[in-house]
């Protein structure tokens, strides 16, 4: 088991509007679904050329703590953790940054707590709010492990009013990786898709979710090395998801497949190939599900997921039983974040150095109404 997330995170804008103000005023909002719409019917008619993409944010180090919150209320998908404040978390060893610049965020492997009690843990969440945009994310390990739930996920306002993207998330021991949105009436996959638009396997068609029924619609990677100890074993991956009002798209790069224009800092999905996951806006008005999106990172323990799933993962004893043993989580539950120089980074990985690569978050490319609109990363 590993407990390393080792992570990259750009963000880049595209050539798509976000609110300036609430999406909830109801000019705004018309405004904002008329601009999207106007901008989707241009790409689907191809009188639009592709805009490069702009970097718009980019977190490392002590900025990447500094830049994010760390949520610490009750988990809302009911896991056996107590989330850490920032300060709890520096102080009890739960995030930190390497020397080397890896941010590292932790679960306690080290208290023992009762059968069903919960252990600390951290989740944060972007300080900033998106609406669209190309996010490109490498990670070196990820968590996994009886009783796990890490994922790396972005979601709105008024669950599920707005939207949720599941990138990268798993429980267990997982052998692949699960891709996944979560929305409000309206929205749904189709039942099949060609393997010239994804590479992945459908799981459910019904993005809908509620407290009460909260499968969303999904995909299964093919790829074992696309989560869990695999991952790790090969040395992580870049995810990449395009976010825009033609769909959202999401990648998979395995470290030795990583494509230059990533490295670079000058991404082209258009020569990426096929996608992992493909959720076209042909079933779904993108526009108006997804919208004012935080990014998570975090790491639950039983919970809606992994407690639902724990009878039948081949785990043993119980998820309760399997929180109470400290030693369950040494080398289970740690991720490292981190970004630097692509040049540099490979300079370093050449002389055998064993740590986490990089993280870049969100791009914008221009602006389509100054009044009503603004660039996501502009002051």
């Amino acid at each position: 088991m590993m407990k390393n997330w080792s992570l990259l995170l750009f963000l880049f804008a595209l050539p798509f509007n976000v609110l300036a103000g609430k999406f909830s005023e109801p000019s705004l909002r018309a405004r904002h679904l008329g601009h999207a719409r106007k901008l989707q019917s241009r790409n689907n008619t191809g009188s639009c050329q592709p805009q490069p993409f702009k970097l718009q944010d980019f977190y490392q180090g002590n900025s990447f703590l500094n830049d994010w919150e760390f949520f610490s209320g009750e988990d809302p998908t009911h896991g056996n953790v107590n989330y850490q404040t920032r300060e709890n978390a520096i102080n009890k060893g739960l995030a930190y940054v390497q020397q080397d610049g890896a941010a590292v965020l932790a679960v306690d492997d080290y208290s023992t707590v009762p059968v069903n009690g919960r252990r600390d843990s951290v989740r944060i969440f972007s300080k900033k709010s998106y609406s669209n945009g190309l996010f490109i994310a490498d990670f070196f390990t990820m968590p996994h492990g009886c009783s796990v739930w890490p994922a790396y996920w972005s979601f709105g306002p008024n669950w599920p009013s707005a939207g949720e993207i599941d990138v990268l998330e798993g429980v267990h021991n997982q052998l692949t990786n699960q891709m996944s949105l979560h929305t409000s009436a309206g929205c749904s996959l189709p039942s099949k898709l060609s393997q010239t638009e994804a590479t992945s396997n459908i799981l459910h068609t019904e993005c809908v979710s509620s407290g009460e029924s909260n499968i969303g619609c999904s995909f299964s990677d093919t790829d074992p090395q696309s989560y869990g100890h695999n991952f790790n074993v090969a040395g992580g991956g870049v995810f990449a998801h395009l976010w825009d009002n033609t769909g959202i798209k999401i990648w998979r790069f395995s470290r030795g497949n990583i494509p230059a224009d990533i490295t670079s800092k000058n991404p082209n999905p258009a020569s990426w190939g096929v996608p992992a996951a493909n959720f076209p806006s042909s079933s779904c008005d993108i526009a108006s599900h997804f919208f004012e999106h935080n990014l998570v990172i975090n790491t639950s323990i039983c919970g809606d997921f992994a407690g639902a799933t724990y009878p039948t993962s081949g785990c043993p004893g119980t998820c309760g039983e399997a929180v109470a043993n400290a030693t369950n989580f040494q080398c289970v539950i740690r991720f490292a974040v981190m970004a630097q120089d692509p040049a540099e980074d490979a300079r370093k990985r050449g002389m055998r150095r064993k740590s986490a690569p990089k993280a870049v978050i969100h791009a914008d490319a221009q602006e389509f109404d100054a009044k009503a609109v603004h660039r996501v990363g502009d002051v």
